[in-house]
């Protein structure tokens, strides 16, 4: 009887955990190729963050994908999408119109406004920092603020 228990409860934690897992929506994923033609499909919805290099061997290329990958979170708070283009001889639209000379960082706004160029790493403090400051992030905030008040 015990064993009948056991399992029926077993079977139950398990069914619900797959009902749990099913209802959660999939992350976004953070970091794409930059093999788009423009970045008009993230207007309003994310912060592009394009790292050029001419090899992902790069040590700039492999340091700046570092200091992403170790803090995710903050530039997913941040609707941070990061587009990395490595093949100089694609010759990608992107690549093309930012004509980036060996490693580049660039930040684009959410309005398709390119907010700033680093022609070496930067820390995601930095590039947090840099986001935090324009206008439509404060507005973020704000209504982020407004909103815990009201609950």
């Amino acid at each position: 009887m015990k064993r009948l228990i056991s399992l029926v409860f077993a079977g139950l934690m398990t069914t619900a955990a797959m009902a749990q897992g099913a209802d959660a929506p999939a992350e976004d994923p953070l970091f794409l190729p930059a093999d788009m033609a423009d970045l008009s499909t993230f207007q309003w919805t994310k912060r592009p963050v394009l790292v050029f290099a001419n090899s992902e061997n790069d040590p700039a290329f492999v340091a700046q994908m570092e200091y992403l990958r170790d803090r995710e979170e903050e530039l997913r708070l941040r609707d941070v999408i990061v587009l990395t283009d490595t093949d100089p001889a694609a010759r990608s639209p992107l690549r093309l119109r930012m004509r980036p000379r060996g490693f580049m960082l660039v930040l684009v706004d959410k309005e398709g406004q390119i907010e700033l160029r680093k022609p070496f790493p930067w820390d995601v403090r930095e590039i947090t920092r840099s986001i935090d400051k324009m206008p439509l992030r404060q507005r973020e905030i704000r209504e982020a603020k407004e909103r815990e008040v009201i609950r």
